[in-house]
Formats: structure tokens, sequence, C-alpha cells
């Protein structure tokens, strides 16, 4: 759940904290990426996704911060109450010994299991426990901004859920419509079907792929109702299938290019692309609500920042990649949505198994991350009605909040299938308020909260490189002017129409 304190979990490496973020990071976004770089040009796509992979890189090094702060926080408040007990037990009749065995049993009760291993640590500011974004919204902000971060989370994980639902029914209608209708194995042969074509007899595109959405949700909806856990092999197995996936796009698209048989010409810059462009990139670059899961269980933190920079190093490059070798390989006019279709195509790929290993692709890696997400969300809006002390009925702990989680997203879904308009909302809106406005106002709260209990003496260790507070002013202009801009832009694009 997102607002409480939960286990850190095994120890592992740095490097192995860098993979693990990086498999985050690199996720569904990326495969709407080419198509987005494609509408805007290559030239302002590139300015942009290396400016707002900057900017996310700076706000990974506020939550960074901020979760050291709060780790401090926690520690000093553990300190207050044990001095607190012990003043207790010293004023009553209680012997020396039973105070020494319960002070003991207590400590061993309470005391996370890192902060036991690392006793011998000194740094108040070490970050030995999993603080999540909702229990330092709660430590750091007033009730207002508490709301708002749940308010803002919640619709992130719904725009998730939507593209998620939409992105396997649209994968698995665009392989099979193609092979069982006249037009076997041409989804990228640049032919544009309309949603009433027909896929198979009477059944048109649009039904067929409403059909798979009903039968996704049928199969996944119920996890909602339930706890699902993501287990370390599940992840093994996704991660892998995604980076065997990306990597041959990649090769493919080059030996095309090689072979002379390259179709693109993207322009420089096309102004109208920037708004689903900025979206997409957002939403590509996200990884902030799930720092604290990462970084909490790396071994050694005392270069997690140059580490964290290498990762968005890397993954800047192998968006790049993976972009600049689809728009010029295919034309702007037959890249898909989800690139992965683009390969669905005899001309293109030669060998069947790697067309539909890449064509239902999404199918496997969605299809696993949906219930997760749509646990996630359904806790979040159970933590944001909790009262202290209450509990919830049966009928609305069971039924309502799960059916408040799958209903609305499977309804955008059934409505549209535009999965990159779906990804460039969801990024432009709630993952504006993520990714730059939530992590900003957590570094500036975490930074007055820690001089007034600490004294402005005190240095955190996980301070930010961006430690001037001309930073987190520069990161809540540019997220409020992203907010005014991507809406003046739809309403423009709108009145157009």
């Amino acid at each position: 759940m997102a607002g409480g304190i939960t286990d850190t979990g095994e120890l592992y490496s740095p490097y192995v904290g860098l993979v693990y973020m990086f498999n985050l990071i690199v996720g569904t976004g990326a495969l709407t990426m080419p198509k987005a770089f494609a509408t805007a040009g290559w030239l302002i796509s590139l300015i942009l996704l290396m400016f707002l992979g900057f900017m996310s890189y700076m706000t990974t090094t506020f939550v960074v911060e901020a979760m050291a702060a709060a780790n401090a926080q926690l520690r000093w408040k553990r300190m207050e109450k044990r001095k607190d007990d012990e003043d207790e037990d010293s004023s009553s009749g209680v012997s020396d010994s039973d105070v020494l065995l319960q002070d003991g049993y207590e400590r061993a009760e309470t005391r996370p299991i890192l902060s036991v291993q690392r006793r011998g640590s000194a740094n108040i500011f070490e970050i030995t426990e999993r603080v999540e974004m909702g229990q330092m919204a709660s430590m750091f902000f007033n009730k207002v901004g508490v709301n708002l971060f749940y308010f803002c989370i919640i619709i992130y994980l719904y725009g998730d859920l939507a593209i998620y639902a939409a992105a396997v029914p649209v994968s698995l209608m665009q392989v099979t419509c193609s092979v069982t209708g006249n037009h076997s194995c041409s989804v990228g042969d640049g032919t544009k079907y309309n949603d009433t074509d027909k896929c198979w007899g009477p059944i048109r595109r649009i039904d067929a792929y409403r059909l798979y959405l009903a039968a996704f949700t049928l199969l996944l909806g119920p996890f909602t109702f339930f706890n699902v856990q993501k287990t370390k092999y599940l992840q093994i197995m996704t991660s892998l299938m995604r980076w065997i996936a990306f990597i041959l796009m990649i090769i493919l698209a080059l030996i095309r290019i090689s072979r002379g048989q390259a179709e693109g010409h993207p322009s420089m810059a096309q102004l109208s692309g920037i708004r689903n462009l900025f979206g997409v990139c957002v939403y590509s670059f996200m990884c902030q609500h799930s720092l604290p899961s990462l970084i909490t269980p790396i071994s050694k933190k005392k270069h997690v920042s140059k580490l964290v920079l290498l990762d968005y190093i890397l993954i800047l490059a192998f968006y790049s990649l993976l972009s600049f070798t689809a728009i010029y390989c295919f034309r702007n006019d037959t890249l898909m949505d989800m690139y992965t279709l683009n390969f669905t195509n005899c001309e293109i790929v030669s060998v069947a198994f790697i067309r539909y290993f890449l064509g239902l692709f999404p199918v496997f890696t969605i299809s696993t991350n949906f219930p997760i997400i749509a646990v996630t969300l359904r806790n979040n809006w159970k933590t944001l009605f909790h009262r202290e002390g209450g509990t919830y009925p049966w009928v609305v702990d069971r039924i309502v909040f799960p059916a408040i989680t799958l209903i609305p997203p499977v309804l955008v879904a059934f409505c549209t299938h535009d999965l990159e308009s779906l990804v460039g909302i969801t990024g432009a809106y709630a993952g504006n308020g993520i990714q730059y406005l939530i992590p900003a106002f957590l570094a500036y709260c975490s930074r007055k909260d820690t001089q007034l209990v600490f004294g402005s003496g005190t240095v955190n260790k996980h301070l930010s490189p961006f430690r001037h507070t001309f930073w987190i002013v520069f990161v809540l202009i540019w997220g409020f002017s992203c907010f005014v801009f991507v809406t003046a832009n739809i309403v423009l694009s709108e009145s157009k129409l």
C-alpha cells in the first residue's frame, strides 16, 4: 500500500538496483515513443527527450533526499519514545532486570531488521526503512496536500490501467484480424484499417477489440478483488521477454535500413505533435512513485545519485536508438501506436515465430502487470478514505473498492483504443504531478522539517545535487506551465475540429 512503511526486503548491490530501475522505467511507454517521435519531428523529439530525462533525474534525487529525511524523522521519533519509556520505567517500581527484559523484547519486535544489522551506522539520515511516497506525503504535507497527492496518484493509476486494458485487446485484434482476414500478416504494410472493417465474417474489427476487452476483463479483473504478489520469477520472465523484444526490434530495423529498404523520411519539427510527445516522454521516464522500493534495499548508497544518473543516460541512449531506427525504417503513416505491431508484416519479418512473438509481446507482459497495478490503486483508495481506528464493512472493502478500481478504466478502454492519446494524457496530467510537482514539494517541505527538528546546521547525507531552492522553484514553474500548455493545446486542437 502506498500509505505505509513496509518491509525493506532482501538487500542487493548498487548495480542490481541499477538494472531494476532500468527495467522499471523502460516499459509500455517506450512502445508508443516511435509514433510520437515521427509525429513531432526528430529534432524536437530529441531535444525534448533529453530535457525531460534531465528533469526526471533531478526530481528522482529530490525523492531520494525526502526518503532520507523521512528515515531520520522516524529514527528520531523512536529515540524520543525510547527515552520517554525509560523515564517512565525508572520512576516506576519495576525491577531493573524486568525493564531490561521487556525493553529488549520490545526493541527486537519493533526495530526494523536493517537497523539491527546496521547498528553501527552513525548517520541518522541513512535510508534503512522503505517509506512509500504516501507515507512521506503524510509526514511532510498538510491534510490538503495529502489528499491532492492521493488524487494525483489515483488518476495516474487509472490512466495506467486504461492503457493496459486497451493495449492487450489492440494487439490481439491486430494480429488475429490480419491472420484470419484477406490481408494475411499485413499489419505493417501501410494498409489503413477502419474499426468498421471486417475481421471474421460479420464481426467487425471494433467488435473483435471489444470481445477481447471483455475476455481480458473477465480473466484478469477478478484479481482486483484479491491480493496479488509479484513474484521474483514473474519479474525475471517479463524482464527477459521485454529485453528480447526491444533488441529484436532494433536489430530488425537496422537490418532493413542497412539493406536500403528504409522508407522513413521524418521531418525535423512538427509543433502539433509536441503535446502527445510530451506526455509519452513523461510517462516513459516515470519511476518516482516506485523509488522507495528500488533504492531502500541497495546495500551501499554512497554513490546512489551517480548510479541513477548512469541509469538515465543509458535509458536516454536506448530510447533514442529505438525511436531513430523506427522513424527511418518506417514511413510516418505506417508507424503503429504500439510499435511491436509494425513487425507483424511478412515483408518485414519472414520468420513466423518472431512475428507472433512481437505482435503478442504486450499481451504477455502487460497482462502480468495489470492485477498488480489494480491492487495498488484499490489500496490507495482505501488509504485515502481510511480514518484512524476505523474499519470498512465487508461489502465496501471487498466489493465497492475493487469495483470502483476496475470499472472506470475498462469503460475508457471500451470507448477508445487510441493508445498514443491515452499515454499522452496520462503522462501530461497525472504523470506531470507525480514526476515533477510532488517530488519538488517533498524536497522543499522535508528540508523545512529537517531544519526545524535537527537544526539549521544539520546536513542530509543524501541531499540532492540540485540543493539550491532555485531548482525547486524551476521544477514547480515547469510543472505548472506544462499543465497550462497541454490544456491550451487540447482546447485549440478541439476548436479547430
